[in-house]
């Protein structure tokens, strides 16, 4: 139980991505329909460039690099307060 407490920000990362996977998957179409089909034609070219594959790694990297290091406990403060003793 303990090692689900550790790793709930991983766990649920990883959960989502699996369902937007299956999403991604249910939205092909390379099923066959046994109905009547209708062709039609359209041609439309969508071009990404070199330089967006770049920035969309780097994006990724970030979000990443967020999540794993978002949940670290070392990073917290430690206040101390000191009181002088009247003799």
């Amino acid at each position: 139980m303990e090692t689900i407490k550790k790793h709930y920000r991983s766990i649920i990362t990883m959960i989502t991505l699996i369902l937007l996977q299956a999403i991604a998957f249910a939205q092909d179409s390379g099923g066959t329909s046994s109905s009547s089909t209708t062709t039609t034609t359209s041609s439309s070219t969508t071009t990404i460039q070199p330089w967006m594959w770049v920035v969309g790694a780097i994006i990724v990297l970030i979000i990443i690099i967020a999540l794993a290091r978002g949940g670290s406990k070392d990073s917290s403060v430690i206040v101390t307060k000191e009181e002088k003793i009247r003799e």
